[in-house]
């Protein structure tokens, strides 16, 4: 698999990366434990947690797949130093009373709180990627579409963010930091401080990036261009609905164990399920098969090839579904097709976002 640098942080990754919030809700931990070791017999050594997962969210799965992944690392000897691991702090609680209370804020002191529990879950000494998971200030995320200044209200600064990851940074417990459902302001802003008060730089940003959903186009990918900022591409999959497997039904009325639109009530409301998501979805795998390829290798590709992705973030649930992602790795999309996803977009304009 193909490598590359993550910002400017000298942190070298593949291609694909595991994504692991599956891991303690839908999936056990000797299935992870399957996961895990086959993406490490294939190649993959980029793994992707945070320590609200597993998802969705529930009190009781609170730092779950931070723990299963702790537990691996500890029956694996040798497993950590072939790994390149990434977990995030989540931001202010947006309703989760058990993370920090459900403070509105995230502070100095809680990064550094959050470092040592995940540091502890995760049985490492170092995180090499420590990510913000979505911003402290105000901004639209999850599928807003509008930025409301009525909701403004006081919090902890980029600056006191970035100074308290630099903290983390000079004790040695991180080696890179990232964002995650940034807007091209924030990821500016975070740039912009770093470089002039001579705080780290933020590696990357994990925003989503699929054919359903390619906001990045619109603005973020010139700001991550020039601003050596790499993008970790998250749901390429658009939570199952470009697999196919939604084509001939809606997720209210699928069986549950299909996926997660299926299953999970609070994901039946979001931006994935959407009737024009999933109509847009159902274009784009018949698409795909209509040029020979599965809708699995066509998103995929999409997103593996693209110039504005740095490492393409895979979910799954069984190791059949991590082998045929990996195995899309070596599909290549033609112009046509190219065009064909385009005239597409421009017809329907990200119904995900």
């Amino acid at each position: 698999m193909d490598s590359i640098e993550l910002g400017r942080s000298g942190l070298r990754v593949g291609k694909v990366c595991l994504g692991t919030m599956t891991f303690g809700e839908q999936v056990d931990e000797p299935t992870a434990f399957a996961i895990l070791d086959r993406a490490l017999e294939r190649g993959l050594h980029f793994i992707d947690t945070a320590e609200m997962y597993a998802v969705p969210a529930r009190r009781e799965t609170f730092g779950a797949t931070e723990t299963i992944l702790g537990r691996w690392f500890a029956a694996r000897p040798g497993a950590r130093q072939r790994i390149t691991l990434a977990t995030k702090i989540a931001g202010p609680a947006r309703g989760m009373d058990w993370i920090r209370g459900g403070a509105a804020d995230v502070t100095p002191a809680d990064i550094a709180a959050a470092c040592d529990d995940s540091l502890k879950r995760l049985q490492t000494d170092v995180i090499d990627l420590y990510q913000i998971h979505w911003p402290v200030r105000n901004v639209p995320m999850f599928g807003a579409l509008y930025f409301d200044p009525a909701n403004e209200r006081v919090v902890s600064s980029i600056a006191d963010q970035l100074q308290a990851l630099q903290r983390l940074m000079q004790a040695g417990k991180v080696r890179a930091i990232g964002l995650s459902n940034e807007t091209p302001w924030g990821v500016a802003e975070f740039v912009r401080l770093a470089d002039s008060m001579g705080l780290p730089r933020i590696a990357t940003v994990q925003n989503p990036y699929a054919l359903v959903n390619r906001v990045v186009d619109n603005g973020l990918d010139e700001v991550m261009f020039r601003s050596s900022v790499s993008l970790l591409a998250y749901s390429p999959l658009g939570f199952g609905t470009l697999t196919g497997k939604y084509d001939g039904l809606s997720p209210a009325d699928a069986p549950k164990d299909l996926g997660r639109l299926a299953r999970f009530d609070s994901m039946k409301k979001q931006r994935w399920a959407r009737p024009e998501t999933l109509a847009a979805a159902r274009r784009y795998n018949a698409l795909a098969r209509d040029h020979g390829l599965t809708p699995t290798q066509l998103a995929l590709a999409f997103c593996y090839r693209s110039w504005r992705v740095a490492s393409t973030i895979i979910g799954v649930t069984t190791v059949a579904q991590l082998d045929e992602n990996l195995d899309a790795y070596g599909v290549q999309l033609s112009p046509d097709v190219l065009a064909a996803i385009d005239r597409i977009r421009w017809e329907i304009r990200d119904p995900a976002q």
